[in-house]
Formats: C-alpha cells, structure tokens, sequence
C-alpha cells in the first residue's frame, strides 16, 4: 500500500529544509505503508526549485512537478493530487502549521475502515484575532448559504481513499474551491482532531485580500443563494414603494399638496441606485465565473517532472544552488506539459 504526500510550494524556500527533516521519519514510521512525496512548485520565484531538487537526492521518493507559472494553490494542489500514485492521499502545506506527527492518527482512522479522515483545528491561537474571526465567520455564512456544508476549521490537511481522489477528478470546472469539493464527494468520513502550530518559517502567501476574494469563491461556487436573494430584496423594495406611494395619495387627498424638499427624493434615489448596483455586482461575479468555466483552459500547466530517484545516503548537501543551476544539472529529460 502506498501512501501519497502531496504538497504544494509558491516561494517556501525557508521552510524546505524543516518540512523534510520533519516528515520523512514520521512516514518511515508507517507500519505496511510504503510512501511517496508529491511536491508542486506553483512558479516560485525563489530558490524553492533548487531545495526541492536537493532533498530529492537526498531523499528519494520524491517526485517533484514544476508548473510553469504561479496557478495559485488550489491549482497547485489539482496537479498533485493528479500526479499522485497512492492508496491514500494527504494532502500537506510546506509552513508546517499541520504537525504531520498527526499523520499516523489520520492513517489509523483509515485502517478503521473510513474513506475520508479530516483534520480538524481544535486550537487556532498561532493565528491572529482577525483570522480567526474572519474564518469563524466565513464557515458560518458559507454553511449557511450552500446546500452541502463544510466542516468548520477543517482546511485541506486530510486523508482520503484512491476512490475519493477518483470521484474528485470527475469534477471538472476550473474555478476550483478544494475545500468545497472535498465535502460534495462525500464518503465515509471522520474527524481526527489537533492543535494548529505556528508557521514554522516565511510568510504566508494569503493577504487579506486574497483570502477575501478566496472566500466570495466559495459562497458562488456552492450556492446560487446570493443570486435569488436579490429577487426577495427587489421584491421588498418594490412593496414598499406601493405602499409609500398609496400613503402620498391619501395624504394629498386629505391634506392637499405639500411641496417637501429634495432631500428625501434624492436619499431614495441614491439608496435605489445602490440596492441596483449591488444586486448587478452579485450576477456580475456569476456571469464571471461562467465566463471563465466556458473557455475551458486548462486548469494548470506542467513545465517539468522529475521522478523518484534513488537517494545518494553518502553525499549530502548543505546549500542550495540557484534554481536555474539546479535544473540545469539535475532535471534529466524534460517531458512534454501537460495539463
């Protein structure tokens, strides 16, 4: 049985050198369960590339896929999850935060007859007040919004099955919210619970920016709620002004006509215009996506693979060289991209 580590690196070169020190012997430690790590450098602009060219020598059993760009992560992550060759998937961030000593619990879960084993922060105050805050917030909206929920502080770092990982290629759209996808396949699932540590090295790569535009992803990728709310609130709006209209008549009627200043007309106007715009940005962000999903490019672009190699136990390297000079003495023959 095989055992697939699937990590995806953007710019990680502080945190190569720990993760392998860190996770190698936690996988070795695996009774029955023979293993690979799958790495994906996502376009790094740094010397990523070349660490990750080193601790496959050192290592073996590493098999690194270099994309020819940045795609971003969950892009990164597709293409891991496709290369991958296990029994079982985990898939793993570089910083760390996700002790992998937890592994072996997620794999005993699994021996017990589970098809998705998920690893759940039970304790998240290595993160700042606002995240927290801003993700407790995002689980609720979101499971509130879609039909099919997902776990609360639950991120990517879980165990699955080849049949679940074989259900998750079925899925073809290319506005990918892993997360999301994960819950819809289903399975039989569990719950192993741990306590999130701090980033081991670097900084991350998520602004706030990007985890909000992370989020607006996956309210519109599970429910179309915030589409048919805007017939609800048009429809409120447009009973009020029936109402607000008939009260004008009556009081004209019984009081006569009483010029009123503008700043009331120009107070509705302007808030009716808002209510418009907000409610043409909502389809905005749908027709977007649809227009993206129509084009039908390819979700990533591989540049390079490199293979599992047999690990040189007798050399050992202390420094990595520029990631051009890397992959110009140890890359072998390139293979054509694919998607």
């Amino acid at each position: 049985m095989l055992l697939s580590l699937v990590v995806p690196f953007y710019n990680e070169e502080d945190t190569v050198d720990h993760l392998f020190s860190r996770v190698v012997p936690v996988l070795e430690s695996l009774d029955g369960l023979d293993y690979e790590i799958v790495c994906v450098d996502d376009g790094s602009r740094d010397a990523t590339l070349g660490k990750l060219q080193i601790e496959r020598r050192r290592f073996g059993k590493v098999k690194l896929v270099e994309l020819s760009r940045n795609f971003g992560k969950e892009s990164a992550l597709t293409a891991g999850l496709d290369e991958s060759n296990g029994d079982v998937i985990v898939p793993f961030d570089a910083d760390l935060q996700d002790p992998p000593e937890v592994i072996p619990r997620l794999v005993e879960k699994w021996r017990q007859g589970y098809d998705v084993v998920l690893a759940q922060r039970v304790d998240r105050n290595t993160d700042t007040f606002a995240k927290r805050k801003t993700a407790a917030m995002f689980y609720r909206v979101h499971n509130a919004l879609a039909p099919q929920h997902i776990p609360e502080n639950v991120g990517d770092f879980r165990l699955f099955t080849r049949e679940v990982l074989e259900a998750l290629k079925l899925l073809p759209e290319r506005q990918r919210f892993m997360k999301g996808l994960f819950a819809w396949v289903g399975f039989r699932s569990t719950v192993v619970e741990y306590v999130r540590d701090a980033r081991i090295a670097g900084r991350t790569k998520f602004s706030g920016w990007k985890l909000w535009n992370f989020a607006l992803e996956g309210f519109t990728s599970f429910s179309t709620l915030p589409l048919r709310v805007w017939t609800y609130v048009g429809s409120t709006v447009a009973a009020f002004a029936v109402l607000y209209g008939a009260f004008i008549v009556v009081r004209t009627l019984l009081k006569g006509n009483a010029v009123p200043g503008y700043a009331s007309l120009a107070s509705i106007i302007l808030f009716l215009g808002g209510i418009q715009l907000i409610g043409i940005g909502v389809i905005g962000e749908y027709l977007g996506r649809v227009y993206f999903e129509t084009k039908h490019r390819p979700i990533y672009l591989v540049r390079r693979r490199y293979d599992p190699i047999e690990a040189l136990a007798q050399q050992s390297y202390t420094a990595a060289p520029d990631t051009a000079d890397a992959a110009a003495r140890w890359t072998g023959k390139p293979r054509p991209a694919t998607t």
